[in-house]
């Protein structure tokens, strides 16, 4: 099993930042909330820390556990453990992504979410 972070992040507007997978990646395509494999040692914050400086070079701060997801693709089983966290600084750079979004929670539906991703889509459209 692999775990990997994900970060639901929110800006001053109130929006949250979703992220495309680029071609050549798994999930191409799709999109996601932005984090991604905990290191052996690493917490889950300081691991979204350092995912979103090397990928998209902002600083962020994970402030609250949102949940887990465990998701089989294929052969492949990943814990996704989620974290709202608030933007602090940076302009974004992608690598792992071909583009971004700053969206309202109400426009979640207007994209298709990596499967691992979706729980966490229905869990903020729930509490909007």
């Amino acid at each position: 099993m692999i775990e990997v972070a994900a970060a639901i992040i929110e800006n001053g507007q109130g929006q949250i930042l979703i992220a495309r997978r680029k071609q050549g990646k798994s999930q191409a395509g799709m999109w996601e909330f932005p984090g991604g494999k905990i290191e052996v040692g690493e917490t889950t914050e300081d691991c979204l820390r350092r995912e979103l400086l090397e990928e998209m070079n902002i600083g962020i701060n994970p402030y609250a556990y949102f949940g887990v997801n465990d998701h089989h693709y294929g052969s492949t089983h990943i814990r996704l453990i989620a974290y709202k966290a608030t933007f602090m600084s940076g302009e974004i750079e992608l690598v792992d992504h071909d583009e971004y979004r700053w969206i309202n929670i109400a426009e979640l539906k207007e994209f298709t979410f990596a499967p691992a991703d979706i729980p966490f889509v229905e869990m903020l459209e729930e509490g909007e």
